[in-house]
């Protein structure tokens, strides 16, 4: 799962990044017409881009231990949840539903205690 969510949210941070133009399309019409009221769209998909960057990472870098885990969840799960909500249902929901349930894996997962190697 984390290596999963890692790679899409690469993936789709990258592609917001370089081409914010292309997911216009995802956006629903009033989303597009309050944000940008204040700024520019293509900006907000930028910032947008890289937070799924970080996420990225923090999903794939072991170094950052259960905490980078934990906020890479956290993040993930809130911006599914929003997204849920503020589009609503369409064709594409399923595959939201089952990005939101893996990272709410993840979440309850980083809070299990490790084993410890007792030498037994």
């Amino acid at each position: 799962m984390r290596l999963g969510l890692g790679l899409m949210y690469l993936y789709s941070g990258f592609s917001l990044f370089t081409y914010p133009q292309h997911w216009y399309g995802f956006l629903p019409q009033w989303f597009l017409q309050q944000v940008s009221r204040v700024i520019p769209m293509d900006v907000y998909l930028k910032v947008q881009g890289l937070g799924e960057l970080i996420i990225g990472l923090l999903f794939l870098t072991w170094f950052f231990g259960r905490w980078g885990l934990r906020t890479a969840s956290i993040l993930a799960s809130l911006e599914m949840t929003l997204i849920i909500l503020l589009v609503g249902v369409d064709l594409i929901t399923f595959r939201d539903i089952g990005l939101l349930g893996a990272a709410f894996a993840i979440l309850f997962i980083s809070f299990t205690p490790l084993e410890r190697n007792t030498g037994r």
